[in-house]
């Protein structure tokens, strides 16, 4: 038997970095997003002795525990160790992950990896959790025992998926309000918009270091409560389907958003950027936290190709993508169907038949 954990990436629109404390406790977060069709794996083989063996197949790395033993944090696949201990792993297993984007893309990859594995290893388990039991188990997982600095929407938006209004006011006190938008305006956003990796990765707890750091200071402080309401209003004309208004307001989103914290772009980016606006663009960002990772822009459709044209001319690379509605999964598999050497393929007058 093989379990399987399966979390999707998300891409956030408005309202980023106020999912962070201090600034989501003392005057409220919000954030516009949804999930995409990339994903993060988790899957666990059970074994009979204590030895439980991690493999991760992105990085060609190999950690090995022993239930008996304290798992303790070495800088060695610390997410999966710090799983582990939270869902109190006694059994042997082996477990994979891989993940459809690098760590540092501004697609959420580290939390997201938490949540397929938490996912799988409850199901394995026999453990109920719903979606906020889940999501904040991995907020207090990576933010609270690693001591990973990070706000709180990625975990609730691969938890649950699809598009999401995201309300965040500290832990225990995050409210989801799934956006019921029609298929035609979503198959409209997702031909409108472009995904561009800028092939640079980033180090999210350090910009959001930064950005903590900036609170005090009145133009950084303005300018996060201004992400704050532009996520409002892009929540509006989305679900009105202003597709190119809601265009525009990510423009005014990333301007404000940069005033957050000086590392938030680079010179690399801003050209991107500003090549993709004069190709026709009418506004985009960059997700995450900042710093590198994969560009938001958002086209009509008669300048698509031409900003797609220009952005792979400045060094962009261009990502095959889609929405995802679905949230976190988990499911088993029965790895005796898997034995082709047993299959044998018998032709009785021209049918074809298999036998094991």
């Amino acid at each position: 038997m093989v379990i399987r954990g399966r979390a999707p990436l998300r891409i956030s629109f408005g309202g980023g970095g106020t999912d962070v404390e201090p600034f989501c406790v003392e005057q409220g977060g919000a954030i516009i997003g949804s999930t995409i069709n990339k994903y993060a794996y988790c899957s666990i083989v059970p074994r009979e002795d204590d030895q439980i063996v991690v493999h991760s197949l992105d990085f060609d790395m190999t950690v090995k525990y022993n239930t008996r033993e304290n798992f303790v944090y070495d800088g060695r696949l610390d997410l999966v160790t710090a799983a582990l201990k939270a869902m109190e792993i006694s059994q042997g297993c082996e477990v994979y992950l891989q993940c459809d984007a690098p760590p540092g893309s501004g697609l959420g990859t580290s939390s997201t990896v938490m949540v397929a594995l938490l996912v799988a290893m409850a199901r394995w388990r026999g453990i109920g959790l719903d979606g906020y039991a889940l999501a904040d188990l991995a907020y207090g997982v990576e933010r609270l025992d690693l001591k990973i600095d990070g706000g709180y929407q990625d975990q609730y938006a691969s938890t649950f998926g699809g598009f999401n209004f995201i309300e965040f006011h500290g832990r225990n006190n995050v409210v989801v309000n799934p956006l019921r938008i029609k298929k035609d305006i979503i198959h409209e956003l997702q031909y409108n918009l472009l995904l561009c990796y800028t092939g640079n990765i980033h180090v999210s707890a350090n910009i959001i270091k930064d950005q903590v750091k900036n609170y005090e200071k009145k133009d950084a402080f303005d300018a996060m409560c201004e992400v704050k309401a532009l996520a409002y209003a892009m929540k509006d004309e989305l679900l009105k389907g202003n597709l190119h208004s809601f265009g525009k307001l990510l423009d005014y989103g990333w301007q404000s958003k940069k005033r957050m914290s000086s590392k938030i772009t680079n010179p690399q980016i801003d050209e991107l950027y500003e090549e993709a606006l004069k190709a026709g663009a009418l506004g985009g960002k960059l997700l995450g936290a900042g710093g590198g990772g994969y560009l938001l822009m958002y086209c009509p459709y008669n300048v698509r190709h031409k900003v797609a044209e220009r952005m792979e001319q400045v060094g962009g690379q261009l990502a095959d993508w889609n929405f995802e509605l679905r949230g976190a999964q988990a499911w088993t598999a029965d790895e005796r169907r898997w034995d082709y050497d047993r299959v044998k393929v018998v032709n009785t007058n021209g049918e074809y038949t298999f036998q094991l």
